[in-house]
């Protein structure tokens, strides 16, 4: 799958892990931790460059008062996700490609609202790719995602705009070619590798794909 030639920015939220032990970020890359997401990796013994949130998915909020970490304390009283203001944060400081964890099972509504945050860093020019037990979330805005070859799984697309133009895709079992892809009817649902290298573009509109996440 491609990704863009910059540094990545690691955010862990609160959500579901699967059981899973934490990815092993590069050198220059950030770690943030979106509220009860610190828990996790204060688990596994992760470093995290920053915590952000309003701490009520965490048992205490004076589990930090020792720690020598950045920490940024939200109202209660906002309109922003904690996972919204932690991808702000990341943007702020340089990321364009952020790489999601803990921001999906449990409530279904924070689910809906990680992949709202997607679509906006995707119509600013980033990418963000939000990880689920077997799959990755990501979402284009006028732009192509591309596949290797000998990739195995299903791809589903979803319109996220009202209409996707210019939606073709290559290398899959259901080819489409500058066609119109609606956000009431789910005509990309349930396509497949074909061993051939694969891409999925849009001209115009914005795109949520869910691929496997072992590629």
């Amino acid at each position: 799958m491609d990704k863009m030639d910059k540094k990545i920015c690691f955010v862990f939220g609160a959500g579901e892990y699967y059981g899973a032990s934490p990815p092993e970020p590069g050198a220059g890359d950030l770690v943030i931790a979106a509220d009860g997401g610190y828990a996790y990796l204060a688990a596994h013994n992760t470093p995290v460059h920053l915590v952000i949130g309003d701490f009520d998915s965490l048992a205490s909020a004076d589990i930090f008062e020792n720690i020598e970490i950045e920490i940024i304390r939200l109202s209660t009283m906002k309109d922003d996700t904690d996972m919204a203001a932690a991808l702000r944060e990341g943007w702020e400081r340089g990321c364009r490609v952020f790489h999601i964890y803990g921001g999906t099972g449990g409530r279904l509504d924070h689910t809906l609202a990680n992949i709202q945050c997607l679509a906006d860093l995707a119509k600013r020019g980033g990418r963000g790719f939000l990880f689920d037990k077997e799959t990755v979330i990501t979402v284009i805005h006028n732009d192509t995602l591309l596949f290797p070859a000998g990739a195995q799984g299903t791809v589903s697309l979803f319109a996220h705009s009202d209409i996707a133009l210019g939606v073709t895709i290559k290398g899959f079992k259901y080819s489409l070619n500058n066609a119109t892809l609606q956000n009431t009817y789910p005509l990309g649902v349930s396509n497949e590798f074909t061993g051939e290298p694969g891409s999925i573009a849009v001209r115009e509109g914005t795109l949520i794909a869910v691929y496997p996440k072992n590629l």
